[in-house]
């Protein structure tokens, strides 16, 4: 018997089911089930850095849908959460919020109490201080995420919960690191590294963005070092002259073969440089010819290291010119006083300073020939920071990707994607890699590399003799942990060791995260049970990123794919079509949304953003999210309100609902399988109107007798309504929950998906062609009646007088006239058959 409130709402369903859902633990992942029956998820572990936006509740709900629809269907789901909590957004958001900075070089102070409010200068605080701070705020954000999370629905097993800094991911990032030394896929390396001057540390490929800045070109002569004449060229970066080490020209440029293979002086410091030729050199760029230094740019470093020349660095990991002595080795010169005069007054100048400098001395030495020319250029920068980055000579910790790429490009062809055409930007991205991964930053909360040097007699670093701990002492920190034989009073002293000053970058350990949460190495049974997983849902700007350094480290690892699948979210967009982001302060933080419209509200308008589409945010989208919600509430109080007796199902329009219903079920369960979450609502919300507008307002009366056409149509509606919730179920969780409990016992999120054979079960297991006829020719005739009570604005009170009904429709007449008659208020009608549908209404009342 259905238990139906006078007056459903549905202010208060999250936190009503939230809360019941945990205690009687209906999202808890069941470890005793066989492998087959698993559908484990790789969710993205969100960064903690501050707040959450509605991007995240866009994709995030993709996700969850999905788990949802899978969890009827009869899988386990393996649904875990995770917290990306290290690296860069943490540290910033600990500095701004405490008021500190941290000097890895002061030493730990156990009673350091976090000013209450930031001071105007920050203070200076030990590593280890800084840690304690960032783990203290991540606490508390990963509290206010889930908080959002669970309002949201999401129906995460929140037993299975994980940090990137945690523990447990420490030990699993230092052993998979410890695992790739061994096997010699890590590798340490003194290079040019692409990097930050601003957070002071080394930068990856994929960290990368390209932003048009403005610049100019620079005409400036070189003279040639015999004296005998003189090489234009054009550059943007002046102040680099006193790192060239050579000019280079395509080798088929007719104007500069002559010179290939002589010296010119580098203007200002008198260095003499050779002229190279080089295949990447562009004659239809500046003047055609160009100045390599070390380094302006990455073709800088191809230059460099193909035609072999020497490192002449100038800048320093703080962006700014450091001190040179002109005359020393590496530093000749024609006159080394000269040189060293001009070069001290740019010295400790940081990159646009030095430019300014430089350009009023080639000025007044004449070598500048024209005005600057401004341009507009793409410069590549951090895509988390807010200067150019710069080419930083550095010793830095790779993994090996180059080596790797037929096997990655491999492993991405048998990744099934959603939508397919995303694998294009997988194989791009892969077949455009220039370099290893640099996995090493310069930072400070994040996972250390579990590594120790011996320190020579004169207390230089030994990299050559590493100090590596046991794989049963993981997690360890070389700062504060001893290595094996040495004493704590050895560290730093010449003759014992150091730590490896580094950490990882953030995405080498997120992209362990199917190491992390299917139990690699700790727990042998959940990893053959969940590993490899069968879905990583993503956004489609950290393909390159996440997805690619996943698939990466589980081919070093295990040799095969992480995971079966992977279901590409498109991103959220402003009102100028611009992505939403935290970095460009357009976004929407989603808790006063949830509030203001309500969490299934806000799931509908996520849903209607089909996978890799970039969607608007649309408040609009939300209120007819929020519609749908009540329209579920309303019809199935009227459901309800009658569900005995019910009878089998006979007449010829419930009997054609239920065909249409089950071609429904048929369809959206074809869009789920493929993932296309969207058109399976889509189908679903389409049906589900018609069925309140038209079905409902058909049978209402006929449903209100005692008669077996009641039943039938009791029977149906009733079948209709089960099968309505529980294909609504993953969009809408809350409002699918309050009803479903209404009249059924246990939670709807665990009940069967419904079945096309379920459905035409109750009309004989077959769909009825003649009963689907004679419900499209009812529905057709009530849209006929109500477009003209529309267009002569007559009320539904008004009865109808005439009613010519098509001739199209007159065979099926017998089967429907009773519905259409009672459901248009023409019960009094008299009809007739004719070509063309027309209708009369009676006069209004005087």
């Amino acid at each position: 018997m259905a238990h139906v409130p006078e007056k459903p709402v549905l202010e208060g369903l999250e936190n009503k089911w939230t809360a019941r859902w945990e205690s009687d633990a209906v999202y808890r992942f069941d470890r005793s089930v066989a492998r087959e029956a698993v559908y484990a998820i790789d969710t993205p572990p969100p960064t903690v850095s501050g707040s959450l936006h509605v991007g995240h509740v866009f994709s995030y709900t993709h996700t969850d849908v999905i788990a949802r629809y899978l969890r009827m269907r009869g899988r386990e789901v393996f649904y875990p959460m995770g917290w990306d909590d290290n690296g860069l957004p943490t540290e910033r958001r600990v500095q701004n919020y405490y008021g500190v900075r941290c000097d890895p070089s002061l030493p730990y102070d156990p009673g350091f109490a976090a000013p209450e409010t930031p001071p105007k200068q920050p203070i200076a605080i030990s590593r280890p201080n800084f840690v304690e701070l960032c783990e203290r705020l991540t606490v508390e954000d990963e509290k206010a995420f889930e908080r959002v999370w669970r309002y949201l629905g999401l129906s995460v097993d929140w037993t299975l919960t994980y940090a990137t800094i945690g523990r447990h991911a420490r030990r699993v990032s230092q052993l998979t690191f410890l695992r790739n030394l061994q096997r010699g896929d890590a590798y340490q390396l003194e290079a040019p590294t692409l990097w930050d001057v601003d957070f002071r540390t080394a930068v990856a490929q994929a960290e990368l963005e390209d932003r048009e800045m403005p610049g100019a070109y620079h005409r400036v002569r070189f003279p040639l070092a015999d004296g005998t004449g003189h090489i234009d060229i054009e550059t943007t970066r002046p102040e680099l002259i006193p790192a060239c080490v050579a000019l280079v020209a395509h080798p088929d440029d007719a104007r500069y073969q002559p010179y290939f293979g002589r010296e010119v002086l580098t203007p200002l410091f008198g260095t003499p440089v050779p002229v190279r030729a080089h295949a990447l050199a562009d004659p239809e760029k500046g003047s055609g010819i160009a100045m390599i230094c070390t380094f302006g740019d990455v073709t800088d470093v191809v230059w460099w290291r193909e035609l072999s020349l020497p490192v002449r660095a100038v800048l320093q990991p703080n962006g700014a010119l450091r001190p040179v002595t002109w005359g020393a080795a590496g530093w000749e010169s024609r006159d080394s006083e000269k040189a060293q005069q001009r070069y001290d007054q740019m010295a400790g100048l940081s990159a646009v300073k030095a430019r300014t400098k430089i350009v009023e001395l080639l000025k007044e030495s004449g070598d500048l020939l024209a005005d600057p020319r401004p341009i507009t250029h793409r410069v590549k920068f951090y895509e988390k920071g807010d200067r150019p980055l710069e080419i930083i000579t550095s010793r830095q910790w790779f993994l090996k990707t180059m080596d790797h790429r037929p096997g990655l490009i491999a492993r991405g062809q048998a990744l099934h994607w959603f939508p397919a055409h995303m694998r294009a930007r997988y194989e791009n991205w892969v077949n455009g890699l220039n370099g290893d991964w640099c996995v090493s930053r310069q930072r400070f909360f994040g996972v250390p590399f579990p590594v120790w040097y011996r320190l020579g007699a004169d207390g230089s670093v030994d990299h050559n003799a590493r100090l590596l701990p046991d794989e049963s002492q993981l997690p360890i920190d070389p700062s504060t942990d001893v290595p094996a034989g040495f004493s704590a009073s050895q560290r730093n002293q010449p003759g014992g060791f150091t730590g490896d000053p580094d950490i990882m970058d953030t995405w080498a350990t997120s992209s362990l995260s199917p190491f992390i949460v299917c139990g690699w190495e700790t727990d042998e049974a959940l990893w053959k049970l969940t590993y490899p997983m069968q879905l990583r849902p993503q956004a489609h700007d950290i393909i390159r990123t996440w997805l690619f350094s996943t698939v990466l480290r589980s081919h070093l690892e295990t040799g095969q794919l992480p995971w079966e699948n992977a279901t590409i979210s498109g991103w959220v967009l402003d009102p100028d079509r611009k992505k939403m982001s935290k970095s460009k302060g357009n976004v929407v933080t989603p808790m006063a949304l949830l509030e203001e419209h309500g969490s299934d509200a806000v799931r509908y308008w996520a849903a209607k953003g089909g996978p890799g589409v970039d969607t608007a945010f649309d408040a609009g989208q939300m209120q007819v999210g929020r519609r749908l919600a009540i329209k579920i509430l309303n019809a199935s109080k009227f459901v309800l309100g009658k569900t005995e007796p019910a009878g089998a199902v006979t007449h010829p329009v419930d009997r054609g609902m239920l065909t249409r219903l089950a071609e429904v079920v048929r369809t959206s369960t074809a869009s789920f399988d493929e993932y296309d979450y969207t058109a399976a609502l889509r189908e679903i919300e389409t049906f589900f109107w018609w069925f309140c507008d038209d079905y409902i307002e058909l049978v209402k009366r006929r449903r209100a007798t005692d008669s077996a056409d009641a039943a039938s149509a009791t029977a149906a509606s009733s079948l209709a309504l089960s099968t309505l919730l529980r294909l609504f179920a993953p969009f809408v969780p809350f409002v699918a929950e309050e009803v479903w409990q209404w009249w059924r016992e246990g939670s709807i999120h665990r009940a069967a998906w419904p079945t096309e054979a379920e459905v035409l079960g109750a009309i004989g297991g077959a769909a009825d062609a003649a009963g689907l006829a004679s419900m499209t020719q009812a529905s057709g005739v009530t849209a006929l009646i109500r477009r003209e009570r529309s267009l002569r604005k007559v009320p539904f009170g008004i009865p109808v007088s005439i009613l010519r009904v098509p001739d199209a429709a007159q065979s099926d007449w017998p089967r429907i006239a009773a519905d259409v008659l009672a459901g248009n208020n023409a019960a009094q009608a008299s009809v007739e058959f004719a070509p063309e549908f027309g209708v009369e209404f009676a006069p209004p009342a005087p």
